[in-house]
């Protein structure tokens, strides 16, 4: 990558080291996509407004006096703060641009024209930029229309999925589709990196949300797009596999997923019912599927004799996919239990925070956890004086960057905008 990306930055030793990401984004989709690529190593330097990423003031949950919605996005970043209506800070902003190997922004479509911080912009003067948008609904005729989880949770037909078959639609729990979108997000400038390095060309990356609903709906996608299905609510239950779904048991509900013929075996073999496995009734999934009127209440019977942990430790050791519904302290508990340490602790004394650790592990190039979510402007200082002067390093603490202007290919870089316009 670039020589004028930070030197030092966080996790230098990841396998983004070296890349340099100007983040104009905000809320989740955005930030969360950054704080991904700084756990690889990236320098990011995350551009806010005066006042800050929305989500500083979503409470509570808090952590102290910070929104504990803002930590869980933002670790591995510096913070600057830019007004881009003061023409300084739009040049200080364009600068950065100008450096970047990356930028990543989320305003409505067009929004960041009027700063010099659109793509046009952007990559005259910094060719090799891979430039990634993400928006609600698309920069064609959806761009006028901000872009919220929950907005696309209803228009994508999700929420007609969700809840039980004869009450309302539900949003999902999560924000699913900004987290979906953000990983796109991902996949796209590691691609573009990809491309750059071997062409010396950068590109614009665009993803939408509701692009990126429309495939994580997959199968049901699948349904309406290959066989002409409406999919329709059916509470927990799966359309295509049975048993796929929670079961009750002496004390609280199980998943159980025999997915297969052998799994359903085996499930039927430590239920004590191993002829039920070899009815016709329930040969197949798809006879399995078909009868579930049936062959419910037979499990649900048997289920009845065990508490739930318990149906769960037997029917593992079997190699039947079962599992308790658990709470989120429940879940990390889990995920303790089976040796994934999710817990890791960002920054040092005051500022430690605990967050969850990045879901990919490398045998070479380790993710890293240095810097915790930064305050407002916090690396204002730092980083106006890096972009106002020559080629060096940042005097700053312990993690300066230090800047060419120009890549080993003779390529300058940079990143995009700030303020107003709606996001994803």
């Amino acid at each position: 990558m670039t020589d004028d990306a930070m030197s030092n930055g966080p996790a230098s030793a990841g396998p983004l080291s070296g890349v340099l990401v100007a983040d104009f984004s905000r809320i989740l989709a955005g930030p969360y996509a950054t704080m991904l690529l700084a756990d690889l190593g990236a320098d990011v330097v995350k551009v806010e407004g005066p006042n800050g990423d929305d989500t500083r003031g979503w409470t509570p949950p808090v952590r102290g006096e910070v929104s504990t919605y803002y930590l869980g996005v933002n670790r591995g970043k510096r913070s600057i703060a830019l007004d881009l209506r003061d023409e300084a800070d739009a040049e200080t902003a364009r600068e950065l641009a100008r450096r970047a190997d990356v930028l990543i922004e989320n305003f409505r479509p067009g929004g960041l024209a009027k700063y010099g911080l659109d793509r046009a912009s952007v990559s005259a003067r910094n060719p090799g930029v891979v430039y990634a948008s993400i928006s609600g609904f698309g920069s064609g005729a959806g761009a006028r229309v901000p872009g919220y989880d929950l907005m696309v949770q209803a228009m994508s037909g999700l929420m007609s999925l969700t809840g039980d078959p004869d009450g309302p639609a539900y949003r999902a729990g999560i924000s699913v589709f900004d987290v979906m979108a953000g990983n796109h997000a991902v996949i796209g400038i590691l691609a573009a990196l990809r491309h750059r390095e071997a062409t010396g060309r950068g590109q614009h990356v665009e993803v939408n949300l509701l692009s990126s609903a429309l495939t994580g709906l997959v199968n049901h996608s699948s349904a309406y797009v290959a066989g002409g299905v409406v999919p329709y609510r059916m509470g927990n239950a799966h359309p295509s596999v049975f048993p796929y779904e929670p079961l009750p048991t002496a004390d609280n509900d199980l998943i159980v997923t025999a997915a297969n013929d052998g799994q359903f075996r085996k499930l039927c073999e430590v239920l004590g019912i191993p002829e039920i496995a070899d009815d016709p009734r329930f040969a197949r999934n798809a006879d399995r599927t078909a009868r579930r009127a049936e062959l419910r209440p037979i499990l649900v019977e048997r289920l009845a004799a065990r508490g739930a942990v318990e149906w769960f430790e037997l029917l593992v050791e079997a190699g039947v996919p079962s599992g308790p519904i658990n709470t989120i302290d429940g879940g990390f508990a889990m995920a303790e239990r089976f040796g994934l340490d999710p817990v890791v602790e960002v920054g040092e004394g005051e500022r430690a925070v605990p967050t969850t650790r990045h879901p990919i592990r490398f045998s070479e190039t380790p993710v890293g956890y240095t810097l915790p979510p930064p305050e407002l402007d916090e690396h204002g200082a730092e980083l106006r004086k890096w972009l106002s002067g020559p080629v060096g390093p940042l005097a700053g603490p312990g993690e300066g960057p230090a800047d060419s202007g120009e890549g080993p290919d003779g390529l300058a870089e940079g990143p995009d905008g700030s303020e107003e316009g709606g996001r994803a």
